[in-house]
């Protein structure tokens, strides 16, 4: 993977290591009606009746998942069936890191449309990929190059990130190939939930947990992953969606705190909850 740094942040830890307990809640852009009183029961911090449909509480292999609080949920930032306006066909997936979007593209025109967060590295991608390898609840270990080129971060971390709520490529990934080279790039899922429609100083391409488990088993081995250059998407998307997101800077967080969260949120057992996603499978 050509970087994760910008998945190891104060940030992001705390909302992986946080996640089973209190999240934010925002009431923007919720109807006066539905603003939750005090007596109104939570899930994650979330009030119930601000839950987005489709990132709600979901239970993966022991794990737990709490919603996404709304305030990450505005305009473009939520997965939408839409009709697909690109050039590639059914079966492919399209990455618009500029718009930091992505698409899974369905026959009869329609695509499943993705809200993305991408790191400086991915912005110069520019090339296809095809998908050789796929992984729930990956464990991450930092590449031979990140070692090189930044020992003072990574170099605690050469022994690996074991899979879980803590771990920088999060619930699902899609392992990027070009022939049999891996390119180090990753489609995976993130506990930083402000980076999605947003660049960070490095990383591959982020989605919502949610997301990710939704995409997961729609996308089967062999699939083509076709990077959109900036004049497709300026024509596609328009300019302003086409130059959306700002750049967030990294934070450092030392490796013992990644360790005990990572350590910390293995798999636990739960019992029957309200409002738990299903995708299925």
């Amino acid at each position: 993977m050509m970087s994760h740094s910008s998945a190891l942040t104060r940030r992001r830890l705390l909302t992986g290591a946080a996640a089973l307990t209190v999240l934010p809640a925002c009431a923007a852009q919720v109807p006066s009606s539905s603003i939750a009183t005090s007596s109104e029961q939570e899930i994650g911090g979330v009030p119930l009746s601000q839950i987005v449909d489709g990132y709600g509480l979901i239970e993966d292999a022991g794990y737990r998942l709490p919603p996404v609080p709304p305030k990450y949920l505005q305009g473009m930032n939520r997965r939408a069936y839409v009709p697909y306006r690109g050039y590639e066909p059914a079966g492919t997936i399209e990455a618009d890191l500029h718009a930091k979007l992505l698409y899974w593209i369905e026959p009869g025109g329609m695509a499943w449309r993705f809200p993305v967060g991408v790191g400086r590295q991915g912005l110069s991608m520019s090339y296809d990929t095809t998908i050789k390898r796929k992984e729930q609840w990956p464990s991450w270990t930092p590449t031979q190059n990140m070692l090189r080129r930044e020992p003072e971060i990574y170099g605690e971390y050469a022994g690996g990130v074991p899979g879980g709520l803590a771990n920088p490529l999060g619930a699902r990934a899609l392992y990027l190939y070009q022939g049999n080279r891996d390119t180090y790039y990753r489609i995976h899922g993130t506990n930083d939930l402000a980076s999605i429609g947003n660049s960070g100083s490095a990383g591959c391409i982020r989605m919502f947990n949610h997301d990710v488990i939704f995409l997961f088993p729609k996308v089967p081995l062999g699939t083509k992953v076709v990077i959109r250059d900036y004049e497709d998407s300026v024509a596609i998307e328009g300019a302003a969606v086409a130059n959306r997101g700002s750049e967030l800077p990294p934070t450092y967080v030392p490796p013992e705190e990644l360790y005990t969260a990572a350590a910390e949120s293995g798999p636990p057992q739960f019992g029957t909850a309200p409002n738990v996603e299903s995708f299925g499978y």
